[in-house]
């Protein structure tokens, strides 16, 4: 297989019209901005480039993200950030939730999501039609994710449909620049595992999910800007990139994140277009 070739971000500024980008390991970590992405922003705003950050952060509404950008400084208005937890409200419109009780595992923000779909919400000690794992902070940990395995178990058993929703596929993320956490994608993975084993012929007891590497926040992403040159710049294969290439647009992985090395061999489904190395411009490459 040949090389994956190297790019600049200049040069992903003048060839690409839109540009999309993960937020946490490309923009920022959990405490700061990542080098280069302030004055990259600067720039892009400043020649009024077109460009999104598509995260699977459901745990922060866009006005809170962009205020927690700005004090990283970032340049980065609340019209740039399509989040996973957005993703929420279409899907209970076309479920038909609208009323639906709803536990949702997350902080505020996160409840605020389920809210504006029209869910809800509700204690995990109480009957629900819906969880929702949005994030892994935000609560007393431990205490709800048993309450609302608990909760769900005893529905399960009386019968009732409950729908199983993870509005942020990620398993980990970076913490800082040395740090990894885990995140609701992980949690969402216990309780799945947990389900097949005590429920072994329940083969529909599967979460759902809303952001990448599904393709909901790409489509998003096109029905504001009408163009499909558009590049997605992430640091995980299994999202960023992988959604890229399902949405069929290009991608660029850059080795800031989670995964500082490259895999040998990439799968087809997750080869990125280019590595770009930084974020830094006028840089040659």
């Amino acid at each position: 297989m040949n090389p994956i070739p190297k790019i600049t971000m200049d040069d992903l500024v003048e060839q690409y019209e839109v540009l999309l980008f993960d937020a946490y390991g490309v923009l920022v970590h959990f405490s700061g901005a990542m080098p280069g992405a302030a004055d990259l922003t600067r720039r892009l705003n400043q020649v009024r480039k077109p460009y999104y950050i598509l995260t699977n952060d459901a745990s922060k509404l866009p006005a809170t993200a962009a205020s927690r950008y700005q004090g990283y400084g970032l340049d980065i208005e609340t019209s740039h950030i399509l989040t996973s937890g957005g993703l929420i409200k279409d899907y209970f419109g076309k479920h038909g939730l609208a009323g639906a009780r709803c536990v949702v595992l997350g902080p505020e923000d996160s409840h605020g999501y389920v809210k504006q779909a029209g869910g809800q919400i509700v204690s995990a000690r109480h009957d629900f039609d819906v969880i929702v794992i949005a994030d892994e902070g935000g609560y007393p940990f431990l205490e709800t994710v048993d309450q609302a395995f608990t909760s769900l178990c005893r529905l399960l058993d009386n019968g009732q449909e409950v729908r199983l929703l993870l509005p942020n596929p990620d398993l980990i993320y970076p913490k800082t620049d040395q740090g990894i956490g885990f995140t609701a994608g992980s949690i969402a993975g216990i309780y799945e595992n947990a389900l097949k084993l005590r429920y072994p012929n329940r083969k529909d007891l599967r979460f759902t999910r809303l952001g990448k590497p599904e393709t909901h926040l790409f489509e998003e992403a096109y029905a504001r800007c009408r163009s499909r040159d558009m590049v997605m710049i992430g640091d995980q294969l299994e999202t960023d990139i992988r959604g890229a290439r399902r949405f069929g647009i290009d991608a660029v992985w850059i080795q800031s994140g989670i995964m500082p090395d490259t895999p040998s061999p990439i799968p087809e489904s997750m080869q990125p277009t280019y590595i770009l190395e930084s974020l830094a411009l006028d840089v040659k490459a």
